[in-house]
């Protein structure tokens, strides 16, 4: 196939965890309607089944906690017998819990850290056992805007997306001409329960989970590594990168990622806290 040729969507088996919600379940219709066959994984088994169902094109439905790392090995090799050798995983599934780092109790740390950072370093690893045998396949780690710029009372949610961000990129010079493709997305604040309640913020748009579905379809079909979205969000993230700590931390408060989270509609983020908390209670 010609480099500039986009490489064909229909009948690769693509895994997505936290697949049953927002950007995930988004990027599963969009895939599905491309002829992909989807496995949606998600906590809510239930909640996974049904929204397999409505996908058509054989989409499969499967319970998986990822900070269970059995039970996330089971998932895949389930995905592999009913659907067949894993093309893509899209490591998506993530929590956001926010606060001043003193309010923070460890449980709610290690779980943050076991979602966000570890499921993704164990979900690569299954992966690029199960692809690089072949010469083919492609990982997708969903990171964030908030990988390259960290906000204030959103500390540990920075740390492991900065976190995935830099495994990604030191996973991709280990597969280098391997075949293996690896994927950072970094979407802006996007329309879904987990940044429900939140202000917006000068240079990072709102976005819709459509739009950053639509990023990893095109990032599926052209393989690149990091993944702004929207794509000119890119440039103020190369910015941030390149400029010394003093002049980050003006730029923090020029564009308010110093404040953002400190002014919160509790009401409309309520749902999402008693969620979490119940997830919590239960594992």
């Amino acid at each position: 196939m010609r480099r500039n040729q986009p490489r064909p969507i229909a009948n690769r088996v693509v895994a997505i965890t936290g697949g049953a919600r927002g950007i995930g379940l988004a990027t599963a219709t969009a895939l599905a309607r491309e002829g992909a066959r989807v496995a949606i994984g998600d906590l809510d088994g239930y909640l996974a089944i049904e929204a397999a169902s409505t996908l058509g094109g054989g989409a499969i439905g499967l319970a998986v906690d990822v900070t269970d790392s059995v039970a996330f090995t089971a998932f895949l090799d389930e995905v592999e017998r009913q659907l067949g050798p894993l093309d893509v995983l899209i490591n998506n599934a993530g929590i956001m819990p926010t606060g001043p780092i003193e309010d923070e109790n460890d449980a709610m740390t290690a779980r943050h850290l076991a979602i966000n950072l570890h499921a993704v370093i164990h979900g690569t690893r299954e992966a690029v056992r199960r692809m690089r045998p072949r010469g083919s396949g492609h990982i997708v780690n969903v990171s964030s805007a908030a990988g390259r710029v960290p906000g204030a009372r959103a500390a540990t949610y920075c740390a492991t997306k900065f976190g995935v961000a830099g495994f990604s990129e030191a996973v991709a010079q280990e597969l280098h001409g391997s075949g293996v493709e690896i994927s950072i997305v970094l979407p802006s604040l996007t329309n879904t329960e987990l940044v429900s309640g939140l202000k917006s913020m000068r240079g990072l748009p709102w976005i819709e989970p459509d739009d950053v579905a639509a990023r990893i379809v095109e990032t599926l079909e052209r393989p690149r590594f990091e993944v702004p979205v929207p794509r000119a969000m890119g440039l103020v993230l190369k910015l941030n990168q390149i400029l010394p700590f003093g002049a980050r931390s003006a730029l923090a408060r020029i564009t308010k990622a110093d404040t953002v989270l400190s002014d919160i509609d509790d009401a409309k983020r309520a749902a999402y806290v008693e969620r979490l908390q119940r997830v919590k209670d239960r594992v």
